[in-house]
């Protein structure tokens, strides 16, 4: 079978797939199989198998995955994010919008202790959603803001969409959390922003809490609440971000510390019984095990891709692009971007970094540059329909009243806010490469 035939036939294997209800990890690993009995030969499989144990299991970056995991699971566990959100609810109570915006800046602090957008959808989903539609609140908005926010633990560092990334790029793990720093908050304040605009032309979209409610409790009592609820959290992500760009630690030794830092929070806060420890322990394999299988099974794919001659097939569709490197870069971000509709960021990951990092390295575009643009990019991968995963993750736990068709409206302008973010990236590189110079030295 030719290259260009061969890579036909294994985008086309990995769709169909895809559409029949398969899982990604087996997907991938079954195509991988089929494409190199009709491309390269059956004796690729046992270079398969060498590739899978030296790129995948023989990672030791890769053991801050489950660390990471278990840090949020723990966290989600000891009950701190209910108790931060209500605080945050009462100190901006007066303002239009309040409650929108405790979402967002409660999102930006989960997304820097779980990275899980999973578990912060659905507990954003379930402590914010009712209260703000009690209050009247507009639908889309109350809806959009919690998807959007909640996707941000996989671009706010520590991140495991980010260690992933780094495994399978030169760049190394310190300095792509440096360089994801500054666009993850960006994209908070330009959500907050919106919110705060929005319900200023339109003050019926976030009524703000009744003055009642706000004056059952006290200014003291809410100083109290805000140092016992919101400073636990702000030491997870202290202990973690600044023993890796201190240089104290490693990510993998820094995802430990998190651990260990999350645990004690698990202690102080949550019920402390060993059933729920068992659960946390139980729930932490499950995820790092999806992620292991779907790294496992990209491996091959993008093995048996790349000895078929899948990769120049690739580079020379790319590099044949009208604009030259521009308009090189805009089809890898733009096929990113459409990939999400479908794919998970791990799949997306897994599959696009060994074939569109070498075409980025070859052009002399900066790689810590290009991979956060990716990072920032597949924010949109939770958010765009048919397979938006957040869209599923908030209708689950969502009240009777908010159909799907509500979520797919609700998270338009979010989407266009992450485009917005993309060209301010692209206009002003230092956004991204800022922040990592001046840290580390890159």
């Amino acid at each position: 079978m030719s290259a260009e035939m061969l890579t036909l036939f294994m985008f086309g294997g990995l769709l169909v797939g895809l559409f029949m209800g398969h899982p990604l990890a087996f997907v991938l690993g079954g195509v991988a199989v089929l494409g190199a009995l009709f491309g390269p030969g059956i004796k690729m499989l046992g270079t398969l198998i060498n590739n899978i144990y030296g790129n995948a299991m023989d990672n030791y970056v890769l053991v801050a995955i489950p660390l990471f995991v278990l840090m949020a699971r723990f966290l989600n566990d000891s009950g701190v994010t209910e108790r931060m959100f209500d605080a945050m609810r009462l100190l901006l109570a007066n303002l239009r919008g309040g409650l929108a915006l405790t979402v967002v800046i409660v999102s930006v602090l989960l997304a820097a202790t779980t990275g899980i957008v999973g578990a912060s959808i659905a507990v954003m989903g379930m402590i914010a959603l009712v209260p703000m539609l009690k209050y009247n609140y507009n639908k889309e908005l109350s809806t959009g803001v919690i998807m959007a926010s909640g996707c941000l633990g996989i671009l706010i560092p520590p991140s495991i969409m980010l260690i992933l990334m780094a495994s399978y790029s030169p760049v190394s793990v310190g300095a792509l959390f440096a360089g994801a720093l500054i666009p993850g908050l960006m994209l908070g304040v330009m959500y907050a922003l919106y919110v705060l605009i929005i319900c200023f032309l339109k003050p019926s979209y976030g009524p703000p809490v009744p003055a009642a409610e706000r004056a059952e409790t006290s200014t003291g009592e809410l100083v109290v609440m805000l140092l016992k609820y919101v400073l636990p959290p702000m030491a997870l992500i202290l202990g973690v971000l600044g023993s890796l760009f201190t240089g104290i630690a490693t990510a993998t030794e820094a995802s430990a510390i998190g651990v260990a830092i999350a645990f004690v929070l698990f202690l102080i806060f949550g019920d402390r019984k060993l059933s729920t420890c068992y659960r946390t322990l139980i729930d932490a394999s499950k995820t790092t095990t999806m992620v292991m299988l779907v790294l496992v099974g990209a491996t091959a794919f993008t093995g048996v891709f790349s000895r078929g001659g899948g990769m120049d097939v690739i580079h020379n569709v790319v590099t044949a692009m009208p604009g030259g490197t521009i308009g090189a870069l805009v089809l890898m971000l733009f096929l990113v971007f459409i990939l999400g509709m479908f794919l998970d960021w791990t799949g997306i990951v897994l599959l696009s970094f060994p074939i569109m990092l070498p075409i980025v390295e070859s052009m002399g575009v900066d790689v810590l540059w290009f991979v956060v643009m990716v990072a920032v990019v597949l924010q949109t991968s939770f958010l765009t329909p048919p397979f938006g995963y957040a869209l599923f993750y908030l209708k689950g736990v969502a009240p009777p009243g908010v159909e799907i068709i509500d979520l797919y409206k609700a998270v338009i302008p979010f989407c266009a806010l992450i485009v917005l973010a993309c060209l301010l990236m692209a206009f002003f590189p230092a956004l991204v490469t800022g922040l990592p110079s001046m840290l580390l030295g890159y």
